[in-house]
């Protein structure tokens, strides 16, 4: 099994007639991902790369049935964009766009979550099932279905953990890059319990980063409700106080948020964590 996406996955994709919507629709498509519908306000009628092209998320739910809606539209247009994605029914939104203002993230997750969505992102890649489905930008050949999930804040540090667990003989159920914006949608607790439930995920790899206290409340979740093994990484470890290190939500405050103030939390968990990335298969075998 997989969680969140899977062979099952019909999905829009919100803005598919710019650079990167188009882009990556094709991409998506090519990996196997069911890519049934796009949307672009005025172009309904037209198709790109085959797929149908409608003016509103409602009228593409309606005539294809998408249940899924990734999201490249500019930042400005990202509120509107998710809030329409979960007032027509889509059950799983991922928003791609980075610099989305804080305060329309805010809005627009508390819409979603009276409305029984999930929102991913947005600032982030999205994630992967391997050989399932593909929503977002992730970079699919690296990737290898297998028994480990992955969470991670930073994308490109998802990509270096899953080429060593797929390097090492380690695929993955899933893969989920939540962003790095202060304010995102799911975040560590919610996907731990998820793969905690997933009978076909055995491992659990999570890549944090400075910045906030998720981190560590996510240790204290680990310790007290998850009973699969489960290693670590901690990005920014050389970080300077107050300095910004490329999130938004990567800033390390006067009240904490520092690397070894997580990595202490995850110790005092009895959880492992790596001082590399590429330690992070070798931590997980030992858990088992």
């Amino acid at each position: 099994m997989s969680i969140l996406i899977d062979k099952n996955t019909r999905l829009l994709v919100q803005g598919i007639t710019g650079r990167d919507g188009g882009f990556h629709a094709s991409k998506m498509m090519e990996y196997g991902t069911s890519v049934v519908a796009g949307t672009s306000p005025g172009k309904a009628g037209q198709q790109v790369d085959g797929i149908p092209v409608f003016n509103t998320v409602q009228d593409a739910v309606n005539d294809t049935g998408a249940n899924t809606s990734v999201i490249f539209v500019p930042a400005a247009f990202a509120k509107d964009a998710m809030m329409e994605a979960a007032a027509a029914g889509i059950k799983l939104i991922i928003c791609i766009t980075e610099g989305v203002p804080t305060q329309d993230v805010v809005s627009s997750y508390n819409f979603i979550n009276n409305k029984r969505a999930y929102l991913i992102g947005p600032n982030c890649p999205g994630l992967i099932s391997p050989d399932k489905s593909l929503v977002g930008i992730m970079p699919a050949k690296i990737f290898k279905q297998g028994g480990t999930g992955v969470i991670s804040r930073s994308g490109t540090l998802t990509y270096e953990v899953v080429y060593n667990l797929t390097t090492n003989g380690m695929g993955q159920s899933t893969a989920i890059g939540v962003g790095g914006d202060p304010v995102v949608g799911l975040y560590y607790k919610e996907l731990l319990t998820m793969f905690e439930n997933d009978p076909d995920t055995d491992s659990i790899a999570l890549i944090g980063e400075i910045g906030g206290d998720a981190e560590e409340q996510a240790a204290e979740y680990i310790k007290n409700n998850i009973t699969k093994p489960v290693a670590v990484f901690i990005a920014g470890q050389s970080a300077p106080p107050g300095k910004q290190m490329g999130h938004a939500g990567a800033i390390i405050s006067s009240s904490g948020g520092t690397a070894a103030e997580k990595i202490a939390a995850f110790e005092a968990a009895g959880i492992p964590v790596a001082k590399e990335p590429s330690e992070i298969p070798m931590l997980l075998k030992r858990k088992r």
